[in-house]
């Protein structure tokens, strides 16, 4: 005789999902750990990615637009900085072949007083 499903023989436990092992392939309990949670958050990432392939287009085009923009303002600058500095060297030789041609310029302070003759009248 067969048995009906609500009889309550043989009935057959509802499936749930397999459950990871604590200890991988590695066999540290530690690492390990951490492997099947960077493993298990990829595989839920690449799922969504598969389930929802413009919501992950819009992020790719949004922050790749995003990086490519920083990138080419970075690279602009750090050109103008560059040249900045080239600017600068050369201004910087064209003073000392100034300062090495020509001889330094007379002081302009008043002589000094001597002591037995004053500058001012009586």
């Amino acid at each position: 005789m067969a048995a009906a499903a609500g009889d309550g023989e043989e009935a057959k436990p509802a499936q749930q999902p397999e459950q990871q092992p604590a200890e991988t392939k590695s066999g540290s309990a530690y690492g390990g750990g951490v492997m099947a949670k960077l493993e298990e958050q990829w595989r839920k990432t690449k799922e969504h990615a598969e389930t929802y392939p413009y919501v992950w287009g819009s992020y790719i085009l949004v922050y790749g637009g995003l990086a490519a923009y920083l990138t080419w303002r970075w690279t602009k600058l750090r050109r103008t900085e560059d040249r900045v500095r080239g600017l600068q060297a050369r201004l910087r030789q064209i003073e000392e072949r100034q300062a090495a041609s020509s001889p330094p310029p007379p002081s302009e302070q008043p002589p000094l007083a001597e002591p037995g003759n004053p500058t001012s009248g009586p």
